[in-house]
């Protein structure tokens, strides 16, 4: 009984494809605007994203890098 349901769907799917029609619509300024604005402030986020993941540990951790660097510095000249 499963067999014949997915059978059915699938032809039913087939059917669908086969057949398509032009939809005929319009999208309008307003709406691609909005679109294009959608789709920059997703790539903008994820770049934000990357950028906080990544570049404020490795800037913390190159700061403490240079902290220890000029400590082990001045430890040298004070010998």
């Amino acid at each position: 009984m499963k067999q014949l349901s997915f059978i059915g769907t699938f032809i039913f799917v087939f059917l669908l494809v086969i057949f398509v029609q032009p939809a005929m619509a319009y999208v309008g300024p307003g709406t691609g605007i909005a679109a294009l604005g959608a789709f920059i402030a997703i790539v903008v986020g994820v770049i934000a994203a990357i950028f906080g993941f990544l570049w404020f540990p490795m800037k913390r951790m190159l700061r403490k890098r240079k902290q220890a660097e000029a400590e082990k510095a001045k430890a040298g000249e004070a010998e």
